[in-house]
């Protein structure tokens, strides 16, 4: 497989969304279901375009998987502080898993940010139960910060989103 990392064309945000909302739901993260308010967010592909960096993962024009890219002080992040760039809803399509393409996405983020000016750190959030995506951020070097773990929707779920941090 020839993995490569890119900038999203907007012909490719719907299939992104598919593809990261599938993810989320094939692997049992959405407390809801189908019914799951954060489906939306999944999906809405454009919405992060216009407010942050996505980026695709391809093999030719093949779609692999992609990731929202927030550099520091984009409008969406989560648990960036000043000085740090944030990577969120990063998702590859199960056929294409174990194969390198989030491995790529990773790299390509922590390019960017390593690139860009002021940039220290580059953080995420993940849940308990991606084990593969752990190990993909260990092994490139991010390290857990659970005084930074957190619950997106304290009054709807008891769910705690765990903490990764690359300093650069």
């Amino acid at each position: 497989m020839n993995i490569s990392v890119r900038t999203a064309r907007p012909a490719e945000y719907a299939p992104l969304g598919d593809i990261t909302a599938q993810a989320y739901l094939q692997d049992g993260l959405l407390d809801f279901g189908e019914s799951d308010s954060y489906l939306g967010e999944l999906r809405a592909v454009a919405r992060r375009a216009a407010a942050a960096d996505v980026l695709v993962a391809v093999d030719g024009e093949h779609l692999l998987g992609g990731v929202t890219f927030v550099p520091s002080g984009g409008p969406m992040a989560d648990i960036a502080r000043p000085g740090e760039a944030e990577i969120r809803m990063l998702a590859v399509a199960r056929d294409a898993r174990g194969q390198g393409a989030g491995e790529a996405l990773v790299r390509a983020c922590v390019d960017r940010a390593r690139a860009t000016t002021g940039c220290t750190a580059v953080v995420l959030s993940t849940q308990r139960t991606m084990h593969a995506a752990h190990r993909v951020y260990e092994r490139l070097g991010f390290t857990r910060s659970p005084e930074r773990d957190w619950n997106p929707l304290p009054e709807l779920t008891d769910i705690t989103l765990l903490t990764y941090e690359l300093t650069l």
